[in-house]
């Protein structure tokens, strides 16, 4: 029997095995062939999918905010200051090192 690496599943896997394991047109057995995940995986999973699901329907305050994105805004400033001070460098750096190739 050859041993199995461990695998990480993606959030929208898991929940795609939930909901088939919750609907019950398949048993356990059948899911795990199907997807190629041990029963025990995939009862694990509904179970969770059955705890968390009210969270769906919460209302907006009792509700953990979603985390955001890093703000483009300050990551184009600072794109704009280290290209600043690339160029101040390179344009420092030239008489000693010679003309440099800019992007």
């Amino acid at each position: 029997m050859t041993k199995r690496t461990r695998r990480n599943h993606a959030p929208a896997f898991k929940a795609r095995v939930a909901l088939a394991a919750l609907k019950g047109d398949k048993t356990l057995s059948e899911l795990s062939d199907q997807f190629g995940v041990h029963p025990n995986q995939i009862q694990q999973w509904k179970r969770q999918l059955e705890g968390d699901a009210m969270a769906v329907f919460e209302s907006g305050s009792k509700r953990e905010p979603m985390v955001s994105g890093p703000d483009v805004k300050e990551l184009h400033a600072k794109i704009g200051q280290l290209t600043m001070e690339r160029d101040f460098l390179v344009e420092k750096l030239e008489p000693w090192i010679g003309p440099v190739a800019r992007k």
